[in-house]
Formats: C-alpha cells, sequence, structure tokens
C-alpha cells in the first residue's frame, strides 16, 4: 500500500512528520537537514535500521510520499500487534515494533566504507557484516538509507537554490514588462514607430542580455591592468568610465561600415607617407616638415566632413626612421597589445583591445586583422594632461617586404549625426594615422611614420606649452624614437656574442639577461610613476621656499616587485639653460653622483657592473656602489637616451638578492622603488636663432626641461594614514636635489 505525502516548503514540519505512513528513515532525514544538525548518525543513522524489509521511497512532481512494504520477519524486537479492520479509518492505531540501534563503532566503520564506495557489492557487505556482527541485509539498509539520506539534502539544497534563481527571474520578467508597457506609449526615435512594434518583452530581454554582455566584456578589458588602481576614484576616473559606456554606443556601427573606415584610413595614410611636396612643406625655422592643410583638403575632402565640432587644434608629423626588427616581426607587435604597450612604454600609460571586429589571414593572422583599441597617452611628467583616443587598428600586407599599421578613430557625425554627444565624449581623436613599414637588410626595416590627432583645446602649463603646441610631445619623431630604442635595447638583450666591454661585472649570459629584466622593470615602473596618468592622482603644493611641486600616494598591498605599505612621489619640473646631453651626462657619471644624490652625503661611489644595452654609449645599465662610513649602499642605474629624449633611473637594491641576481636568477620579485630624471629639449628649435645654427650645434643651443621625481617608502602598513611630516620630507628631498644640481652647474640664479 503506498500513501502520497504533499511536499511543500510552506508546510509546517510536524504536520509533515505527523503521517503514520511515512518511514522513520525520511522523517530521520528531514528533521536533521530543518535543524542544521551536524551529527546525522545521531539523528538518523544511529536510531534505527529496518533489518527486515526493503524500503523503497518514490518522489513524485505531483504527489510526493514515502511508501513502504512489510514483512513478516523480525530480526529483533517485539512483535507488532496486527492492524485492526478498516485500514481508511484514520482512527486506527497500531503499535510499532522496537528497531535495533547500531553502536558509534559501527557506524564509524561503516561510514569509512561509505566514503570509498556508496555502492559496496555483496562481497564487501559481507565481509563488513561479519567484521561488525550484523546480519548483511542490516548493513544493505544502512548503505540505502545512507545513500537516501544524501540524495535528500542535496536536493533540499539545490531547490533552493532553484527558487532563488526563479525569484530573480520574475522580478527581472516585472521590470521588463513594466518597461515594455511604458514604451507602449511612446514613438521609437529610431524607425518613428509605436513602442510596441519594436518587439516583444522577450526580445527586449535577448537585446538587454547581448548588451550586458557587450558592457562586462569592456569593463573587464579596461580592468585589467598591471598596477593597483586608487582605493577611490576621482571625478575625472568617474567621467572615463561614463565615457566607456557611451562609446560602446558609438560604435554599435556594422562591421562592414568599420572595415570600410579602415581601409579608407588606409588608401590616406599611404599617401600621407609617400606624398612630398605640396602636400608636405619643409619649414625653413624647424627644418621639420609641416603638412599643407589647404593641399591636404584638397586631396583628401572627405576630411573636412568628419572634422569634429569644438577643435581647435591639429596636429600632424612625419618621420622616417630604421630600427633593429624585420617587418613582419614588427607588424606583429602592433596587433598585440601587451607588445605595443612595452615597445612605447614610456608614451602609453594605458592600452586595451577592446574588440576584433575581423581577424586576419595568414600564418600570423594579422594581415587584414581589424580591432577597436583604446589608448593613454603620457609625457614623463605630471603637468602635461594625458590623452585618451579610441581607435580602430587595420593591419595590411602590401607586398611580401612592406607592411601598413593604420589606426583611425570613428566619427561621430558621419555616422551617427551626434555632435552633441561626442562633444563630452572625446579629448582626442586620431584622423588617419600609423607607420608603413619595409624590410631593408640585414633583419632592419625602414618606418615611414605618419601622425595626424585633432584635439580639444586644453590648458598646459606655461614650461611645456612650447614643446606641446608645436607638435613635439606626441607627434612622429618621439613615435620613431621611441621604437628604435626599444629595438635596440631588444638585439642586445638577445645578444650572445657580447664583447667584454659591454658587460662588465658579469661572467654569465644568464646574469646578464637577468640584470637587464630588472633593469627595464624598474624604468617602466618610473614611467607609471612620474606621469600624469589617472592611475594616481596628483596633488599641487608649494614648499617653503615658493617651490611648485606635484605630490601623489599610493598603497601597494598585492605588487611584490615594490615594497608594500603607502608610497609617496613628489616630483618637480623646471627648465635649465643646460643641453639635454651635457645634462644627461651629468646624471649617469657615478664620479659626480655625490654632487647632486642627497642620500649619498658626499660617499664614494664606484660602478661595479656596467652593461652596454644600444650603440650609444649612454643606454647602458650600471649596479653602483655607494661606500660610506657606516655602511655599503648598492643603486641599480639605468640610462636610456635617443634623438628626442633621455632618462635616468635609479634604486637602491638588496645586496644579497642582487648578487643571486647577477648569478641569472630570477629578478621579478625583488623590491624596487625607483627615482630619477627626465629630459626633454626645451622646444626652442621653433626659434629662429637655433634652426639658423649649424645641425650639429642644435643641442648646445637650447635648454632642458627636467622634470625630478623621487619616490619613499613612509610606512611600511597599507592601512597607515598619510600625514603632512611624511608628505614634507619628500618634498624636501627634492628641493634639496634640485638645489645641489644648480649648484653643481653653476646656474644657481635659474
Amino acid at each position: 500500500m503506498s500513501m502520497a505525502v504533499e511536499m511543500s516548503s510552506k508546510q509546517p514540519t510536524k504536520d509533515f512528520f505527523s503521517s503514520p505512513a511515512l518511514s522513520l528513515s525520511l522523517a530521520g532525514i528531514f528533521r536533521n537537514a530543518s535543524s542544521g544538525s551536524t551529527n546525522p548518525e545521531e539523528d538518523f543513522l544511529g536510531r534505527r535500521v529496518a533489518d527486515d524489509e526493503d524500503r523503497t521511497v518514490e518522489m513524485s512532481s505531483e504527489n510526493s510520499g514515502p511508501t513502504r512494504s512489510r514483512s513478516e520477519d523480525n530480526l529483533e524486537g517485539e512483535e507488532d500487534q496486527e492492524e485492526e479492520d478498516g485500514a481508511g479509518n484514520k482512527g486506527n492505531k497500531r503499535k510499532r515494533k522496537k528497531y535495533h540501534r547500531h553502536t558509534t563503532d559501527q557506524i564509524r566503520h561503516m561510514e569509512a566504507l561509505f566514503k570509498e564506495t556508496p555502492h559496496p557489492d555483496e562481497k564487501q557487505r559481507q565481509q563488513l557484516s561479519k567484521q561488525l556482527g550484523l546480519a548483511p541485509r542490516q548493513v544493505k539498509f544502512w548503505f540505502q538509507n545512507r545513500r537516501t539520506q544524501i540524495k535528500a539534502i542535496q536536493e533540499r539544497h539545490e531547490n533552493s537554490l532553484l527558487k532563488a534563481e526563479l525569484e530573480k527571474l520574475r522580478e527581472e520578467n516585472k521590470a521588463m514588462r513594466e518597461s515594455f508597457s511604458k514604451a507602449n506609449s511612446s514613438s521609437c526615435p529610431n524607425c518613428g514607430g509605436g513602442g510596441g512594434g519594436g518587439g516583444s518583452p522577450d526580445d527586449l530581454h535577448l537585446e538587454n542580455t547581448k548588451l550586458k554582455a557587450e558592457l562586462d566584456k569592456l569593463r573587464a578589458a579596461l580592468g585589467r591592468t598591471p598596477y593597483p588602481l586608487q582605493a577611490s576614484c576621482s571625478d575625472d576616473q568617474h567621467r572615463r568610465v561614463g565615457s566607456l559606456e557611451l562609446y560602446t554606443g558609438v560604435f554599435a556601427l556594422e562591421k562592414s561600415r568599420i572595415v570600410e573606415i579602415a581601409n579608407r584610413a588606409t588608401l590616406e595614410v599611404q599617401k600621407m607617407a609617400t606624398s612630398g611636396e605640396p602636400l608636405w612643406l619643409r619649414s625653413l625655422e624647424t627644418g621639420r616638415e609641416i603638412l599643407n592643410y589647404d593641399e591636404y583638403l584638397k586631396e583628401f575632402p572627405q576630411a573636412q566632413a568628419s572634422s569634429f565640432h569644438g577643435r581647435k587644434t591639429i596636429e600632424a608629423s612625419r618621420d622616417v626612421g630604421i630600427v633593429f626588427m624585420d617587418a613582419h616581426k614588427l607588424a606583429q607587435s602592433f596587433m598585440d597589445v601587451e607588445q605595443w604597450k612595452e615597445m612605447f612604454a614610456c608614451l602609453i600609460s594605458k592600452a586595451v583591445t577592446v574588440d576584433v571586429i575581423r581577424q586576419g589571414e595568414g600564418p600570423s593572422r594579422i594581415d587584414g586583422a581589424i580591432q577597436l583599441m583604446f589608448g593613454e597617452m603620457q609625457l614623463l611628467t605630471p603637468v602635461v594632461p594625458t590623452r585618451e583616443v579610441y581607435f580602430v587598428r587595420s593591419c595590411r600586407q602590401l607586398s611580401p617586404e612592406k607592411w601598413v599599421i593604420v589606426d583611425v578613430s570613428v566619427s561621430v557625425e558621419e555616422d551617427n549625426n551626434s555632435t552633441e554627444k561626442e562633444g563630452s565624449l572625446l579629448r582626442c581623436r586620431k584622423r588617419p594615422s600609423g607607420c608603413i613599414i619595409e624590410d631593408t637588410s640585414n633583419g632592419h626595416s625602414k618606418v615611414t611614420w605618419v601622425e595626424h590627432l585633432d584635439l580639444s583645446a586644453s590648458t598646459v602649463q606655461p614650461l611645456f606649452r612650447s614643446f606641446v603646441n608645436t607638435g613635439l610631445a606626441f607627434g612622429a619623431r618621439h613615435w620613431v624614437a621611441t621604437l628604435q630604442l626599444h629595438c635596440e635595447r631588444l638585439v642586445f638583450f638577445m645578444a650572445t656574442n657580447v664583447p667584454t666591454k659591454d658587460s662588465l661585472g658579469v661572467t654569465t649570459l644568464a646574469g646578464r639577461k637577468s640584470v637587464l629584466k630588472m633593469a627595464q622593470r624598474m624604468t617602466q615602473s618610473f614611467y607609471r610613476a612620474i606621469a600624469a596618468s589617472s592611475y594616481h592622482q596628483w596633488n599641487k603644493i608649494t614648499t617653503k621656499t615658493g617651490q611648485d611641486m606635484r605630490v601623489s600616494s599610493r598603497k601597494n598591498l598585492h605588487d611584490p616587485g615594490e615594497p608594500t605599505g603607502v608610497i609617496v612621489c613628489a616630483s618637480s619640473s623646471l627648465w635649465l639653460p643646460v643641453s639635454p646631453t651635457l645634462l644627461f651626462d651629468f646624471f649617469r657619471d657615478e664620479t659626480r653622483r655625490h654632487e647632486w644624490d642627497a642620500l649619498s652625503n658626499g660617499a664614494h661611489v664606484q660602478s661595479i657592473v656596467s652593461l652596454s644595452k644600444g650603440q650609444d654609449r649612454g643606454n647602458s645599465v650600471s649596479i653602483q656602489t655607494v661606500k660610506s662610513r657606516e655602511k655599503s649602499t648598492w643603486v641599480l642605474q639605468d640610462s636610456c637616451t635617443n634623438s628626442y629624449e633621455s632618462v635616468v633611473v635609479y634604486a637602491p637594491v638588496d645586496i644579497n638578492t642582487t648578487q643571486l641576481v647577477i648569478a641569472g636568477h630570477d629578478p621579478s620579485n625583488i623590491q624596487i622603488l625607483p627615482c630619477g630624471f627626465s629630459i626633454i629639449p626645451d622646444g626652442v628649435e621653433s626659434r629662429q636663432l637655433v634652426i639658423s645654427s649649424a645641425q650639429e650645434d642644435r643641442n648646445t643651443q637650447g635648454g632642458s626641461l627636467l622634470t625630478l621625481a623621487l619616490q619613499t617608502l613612509v610606512n611600511q602598513s597599507p592601512a597607515a594614514k598619510l600625514n603632512m611630516e611624511s608628505v614634507e620630507s619628500v618634498t624636501n628631498l627634492v628641493s634639496v636635489t634640485l638645489h645641489n644640481i644648480k649648484r653643481s652647474l653653476q646656474i644657481e640664479d635659474c
């Protein structure tokens, strides 16, 4: 006989378990689960095991109830009295037999076997019954009841999860229906029809799901940064998040339309890179090429229609250089966002591939590839604002030896006719820009770079105004010089036949590579610390001496390459009437370090390691020992220079761990907190005096824009609060260092 018992989550447990037809075993299961007991063996398995019958529990979606058959065999306990006639009468009562209780030891042995095999075979049950002094049927029923208990608990858990998910779906469905109901009374802005004509609630739900997935993908892409962000976001950071959400709509174009824009931009870049006069004219004052904008509009009339409203600045430049890398490998690096960031680490603070519009062809899958990208461009000073730009990048192989990389921002006006949205969207737009890469010989490539930007008006500090407004800050020359330096560094890094004079103090090739890796990581960390990127929030302060400085702070929790705790960075930029070459040589000369380094305090400095990483002797990595009466300190120093800018970065390092690096060990987790200098020309090449001078004398005629940045760990606890004493100690150190520099170079009155 089977009696159905209705299962309901709202039904009181006492009514459910009061059913005379419910087996004690099942009742024990649900009492144990509902009470949260942590010892189910005591509540259920230790109470009784039916040793004279085989129980079957049947669960149905409509009628859920336990059914059991009773036999006349009773292995233990007292005999039940027969039930009275009239089984349908609810008043009928029957006496139940007294069941056997398993001992704790028996339960423990059976539980151990259950963990190994929930379904023991006949031989295992026989062996266990002899061992525990139980009948085989008792062992069989214990395992059967144990499996039932586990299954019931799992079903209760799954049921609660499904209920929660169902409730969420109901709320979402309700919100969708309300939204759809409101839309019925309005007209669709795209098609002009009624709100109800656009689709059913299911269609809206599907579209909403797709949009959510797209937005999550974009947010995840921009959130993948190797550096820890500030705990609190500034207003600018909130605006960036908003612009990202807005820009997903801007690029909601047909892929064929984006491909068409990329193809048109490719043709424009090819013409811009190869044409001479009258499109490009050479300036008599600066010697640089200038874009003849009237001729440009005649050649590309669509450029006028795609111009952004309200823009006040156009930057256009072209430069040519030879790099130490073959064309195909270089094209691959441009299409890999991580390699692209590494190539231009001093210029790019952030970069992500937002979406792949079209996959490329060929073995490397880059020929014909089109990507949607985002980048933040920086200058190595906190006083020049960064430039954020979204653009489409395409790659095409023009011939077996020639490739073209093209960047272009998709214009809002020409596609969406929405000038109002666009005005608050971007600060920088790329007109068709890029480079043509052509193999020459011996693994070298000729790179012709075209940089063409459309900018909104922005405020630049007077110190850097000439340098930025003349297009030198982010022009083609800067990109080409940076690329040349990077490729040269790679060649020297991979070299196996290094002359002894280029690898002093390191005896093995592995040790040389480890030291160069550590220096590169230090320099890239300095680039992130010194620029005006949104990674940092800079505060302007004025020192007691009246000098303006920028100060930022951050908390390092997870980066093993930096000390853990609160880090303060203080920076100051100034003009010096000294050529960039002379200033660079002054900083990298260890014999003059005591003249400007306040921490060396006049100690003797000597290089114990010197590694060359470029053709110019100024491109080198050294480890210097600073010996004073009290102690000896090792300082890692990286010097980089090209035709555009120079950088000297240094940091004290632990002697024992650095010795391991020299021996060839991995330097990734060595803690480094870099300081250093950025040196760029002051932009005086726009002046008649400089331009009329001989080419080789130009550096001696102009001054330098120097930016100094010092970092220090003010507290080893990340939870500590920053106080003014810590800030003043860092800013005072900057002031002393700048005073020492001016005194050594005899420019006190600057």
